[in-house]
Order: structure tokens, then C-alpha cells, then sequence
């Protein structure tokens, strides 16, 4: 079992670039497949970004790709999620989360993080 924990959320402006961390506890993170998923205000939660145990597959949501990039450093336990020329549609709480089962879906995941927010200003 791990235990996510995100940062880097905050304001920024559509254009704009964050990365968000998520640093997760215990001596297993390696082995866990890791994912990003965002919740819109309003709305449902959503696939954003995945990426293999092994850092060797990722996957994204098609609103993302191309514009975001994910990656991991299992020597530091953390994942990374890169985002570029955000948008205003990008607002969200974003969400980490790890487990062994398909990745692109909630399901496939039994630990999650607290979240943290992301706003991009029009």
C-alpha cells in the first residue's frame, strides 16, 4: 500500500505551465502503476494521465495529449504530472492515485490522494 500526497497546484494564467508532484510513501511505490485524474467544478471525476510501474507505457486523456506529460522517479517515489499551454478548461482538482489494475479507469486504482487544486484564468 502507498500513500499519495500532491503538490503544485495553484493559479496560473491559460498559456501557462505547472507541474504537480505527488510523492508517495512506502517501500512498494515501484511496483504500482500511477495515475492522474482530474475532477472539474460540476462535474465527474476524470482520466487524466497514466504511466506503468516500469515508467515504460503511459497513457493520456485526448483533451491532454500533446499538452501535458507524465513521468516518474521511483528512486524519489514521485510522479510527475508536466502541464503546458494550460486552459481554462483544465480547472480542476487533480488527483493521484496508484494501483495494479487498468490503468485509464478509477477501478484500477485503491489509493488515492487528497488532491490539489489547479485553476487557469481566461
Amino acid at each position: 500500500q502507498v500513500q499519495p500526497v500532491e503538490s503544485g497546484g495553484g493559479l496560473v494564467q491559460a498559456g501557462g505551465s505547472l507541474r504537480l508532484s505527488c510523492a508517495a510513501s512506502g517501500r512498494t511505490f515501484s511496483t504500482y502503476n500511477m495515475g492522474w485524474f482530474r475532477q472539474p467544478p460540476g462535474k465527474e471525476r476524470e482520466f487524466v494521465a497514466a504511466i506503468s510501474w516500469s515508467g515504460g507505457s503511459t497513457y493520456y486523456a485526448d483533451s491532454v495529449e500533446g499538452r501535458f506529460t507524465i513521468s516518474r522517479d521511483n528512486a524519489k517515489n514521485t510522479v510527475y504530472l508536466q502541464m503546458n499551454s494550460l486552459k481554462a478548461e483544465d480547472t480542476a482538482v487533480y488527483y493521484c492515485a496508484a494501483g495494479r489494475g487498468v490503468m485509464r479507469y478509477e477501478l484500477g486504482y485503491g489509493d488515492w490522494g487528497q488532491g490539489t487544486q489547479v485553476t487557469v484564468s481566461s
